[in-house]
């Protein structure tokens, strides 16, 4: 009787576990049992072998016992059911009791056998759930929500905030990095603090090493920038009968005419600070970084007036705008917009520029805003054009200062072989003579050298190893000979400078004239001059049909035909110079041919056919007559193997 009823109190004890770890969850727990009242009897005397037998059942009793709490402890499991097997069964009167989670997207009922199972609630059917639960008698209840934890809303917040904290790191490691240690006022090339500052640096004393002394070839330009450098040195003189100093002057010409020499050599006479840009520096990829690095840069100017800015290639950022008609064209772009702005509005805008010369540096001015150019901002567009003979004479003379010179070389003579070439194409040449020199052991540099470096800088360089047979040298002399002979009888036509026959870059030979300078300097060239150059021009390829027949002509006459070509085009579509075709202007522009019809077409056709065959009939004339002439040259040519 003892036994049983020990027996009976475990197994109510264990029951009365289950349905405590049960309470526990937040869901609703099964029917409560009835509290058990555990009787015992007497104790009754037991024999030692009865005593051993109850000790090994009580010890087997405890251990499912702790087995049984520690299942309960788990906590009941749950099957999951369908929606539909849910409603079905609510429908069946087999469940007893739902329990809806406080969110509405779940439902964890209790059959009447008193299994789990839990369904997904479909969203907006908790008012349909509800109506067929009460119509059904089961009761429900709604599980209240989870207490937020204070750990749990930490980590939230902490992760939230994470991202910001690296990026906010990351910026502070590159000012770290790149401004001496993210001290106030630091800031390398990559700060990100300072991405909207300007890169330029004032110089107040500024030491470019250059003077107007310096500077040669563009006395014009030179005069105009000279006047503000005095205006600055000597305001009264001006300020006397009323002028005022310009607000800025662009200069405007080809590359390598001394646009940038000149602006050195204004901020070394100038005797005011001086701030050297470039157009480049304002555009970036982020709007509105440009305008403010001209806010910036404007900023300094304004507190060290009177003050000069000088901005090289200010076409990077000063192009026509969108819809201005002009080569802006196309789409717009904002960020370029946004840095011309600010710079028009800091040149004359509603506050003024007091004190702040603005010079500019461009050769594509056509492409500039007409806003940027009016006067008010750049009062003064001053042509840097390619220097003329005596610039050039003036420039050889410049570069050629620390560099000892043969006696019997001559200034002149070099400025009349380099027609067209810029102040820079000057200094390159003068440069790579004495590296001739150099290499030849010289102590002076002489005409030579001048002469091979002038090839070396029109031709490019010599081909050393190249291995000519006896015919193909005959054919190039013959050929640079029928040049040299056609120039030479034409009237009015240019001097022979010299005629090579060394291979040089893609050319076999060259026969080289001294231009007019006239002509040169003043672009007008009569109509007899340019049948003249055709012919000339035509004269290798004529003296090779001459000498060695039609077949075997060769291609060393292609750059030639297309200059024929070219002028004879010109000649009959831009300059007028044709019967046929009349005054009239039919070349491309800019904007687009202009409309043609096909009769007009191939008239144009015809008379450049018949400019080129009549500059080829007068040239092979001149050689038939001067045969002797043509023999005798190309035989001194081959022998000097120039």
């Amino acid at each position: 009787m003892l036994f049983r009823s020990q027996i009976r109190s475990t197994m109510l004890v264990g029951t009365a576990l289950s349905v405590q770890a049960f309470s526990a969850r937040p869901v609703l727990a099964p029917a409560s049992h009835a509290a058990a009242v555990v009787r015992t009897s007497p104790v009754m005397e037991m024999v030692p072998a009865r005593r051993a037998q109850l000790a090994g059942l009580l010890g087997a009793t405890l251990t499912g016992i702790t087995a049984q709490g520690a299942s309960a402890a788990t906590g009941p499991s749950s099957t999951p059911w369908a929606y539909s097997t849910f409603l079905d069964a609510v429908e069946a009167g087999q469940i007893e009791k739902v329990s809806l989670a406080s969110d509405g997207k779940q439902v964890l009922s209790i059959d009447k056998d008193g299994n789990r199972h839990e369904s997904l609630l479909l969203p907006g059917e908790s008012a349909n759930l509800i109506k067929l639960l009460t119509s059904k008698n089961v009761v429900f209840a709604v599980q209240a929500p989870p207490e937020p934890s204070a750990g749990g809303a930490i980590a939230g917040v902490l992760a939230n905030l994470a991202f910001p904290i690296v990026i906010i790191g990351g910026l502070l490691f590159l000012q770290r990095r790149n401004g001496g240690g993210g001290m106030p006022g630091g800031g390398g090339p990559m700060n990100p603090m300072n991405l909207g500052k300007s890169k330029s640096k004032i110089e107040m004393e500024p030491e470019t090493g250059v003077t107007f002394k310096d500077v040669a070839g563009c006395e014009g330009s030179k005069q105009e920038l000279m006047e503000i450098v005095e205006f600055l040195k000597n305001p009264s003189k001006y300020s006397a009968l009323g002028a005022k100093i310009p607000r800025g002057a662009v200069m405007e010409g080809p590359p390598g005419t001394g646009k940038t020499l000149l602006a050195r050599a204004v901020a070394g006479e100038a005797g005011v600070p001086f701030i050297s840009a470039s157009g480049s520096e304002f555009v970036e990829m982020f709007v509105g970084v440009g305008a403010s690095r001209v806010r910036d840069l404007f900023g300094q100017a304004k507190k060290n007036a009177p003050c000069i800015i000088f901005i090289d290639e200010i076409d990077a950022v000063g192009r026509q705008r969108a819809g201005g008609g002009g080569g802006g064209g196309g789409g717009g772009n904002d960020e370029r917009e946004q840095t011309l702005n600010q710079i028009l509005t800091e040149m004359d805008g509603f506050e003024g520029n007091p004190g702040i010369i603005v010079i500019a540096a461009t050769n594509r001015a056509d492409v500039l805003d007409a806003a940027l150019l009016r006067p008010g901002r750049f009062d003064r567009r001053i042509m840097v054009d390619n220097p003329d003979f005596s610039g050039r004479v003036a420039i050889l003379g410049v570069h050629a200062r620390g560099k000892p010179l043969e006696d019997d070389v001559d200034l002149e003579s070099i400025a009349r072989r380099t027609p067209g070439f810029s102040g820079a194409s000057l200094a390159n040449l003068m440069n790579e003579a004495a590296i001739f020199a150099a290499r030849k052991d010289k102590v002076k540099i002489g005409n030579e050298q001048i002469s091979d470096a002038l090839d070396r800088v029109t031709l490019g360089p010599e081909k050393k190893n190249a291995e000519i047979s006896m015919q193909k040298r005959e054919l190039v002399a013959y050929h640079e000979a029928g040049h040299a002979v056609v120039g030479a009888l034409i009237p009015d036509y240019d001097q022979v400078a010299k005629i090579t026959i060394t291979p040089r870059g893609g050319a076999g030979g060259l026969t080289f004239f001294a231009p007019n300078e006239d002509r040169t300097d003043s672009g007008l060239y009569s109509r007899q001059y340019l049948e003249s150059m055709m012919a000339v021009a035509l004269g290798g390829r004529i003296a090779e049909e001459i000498i060695f027949g039609d077949d075997e002509i060769t291609t060393g006459a292609s750059n030639d035909l297309e200059r024929v070509t070219s002028t004879a085009k010109r000649m009959v579509m831009e300059f007028g110079m044709s019967e046929k075709i009349g005054q009239v202007a039919l070349a491309g522009s800019p904007q687009g041919s202009p409309p043609m019809s096909a009769e007009t077409k191939v008239l144009i056709d015809a008379e450049v056919s018949r400019l080129v065959q009549g500059a080829y009939t007068r040239a092979k004339q001149l050689l038939l007559d001067n045969r002797k002439a043509l023999d005798a040259l190309a035989i001194e040519i081959g022998r000097a193997h120039v």
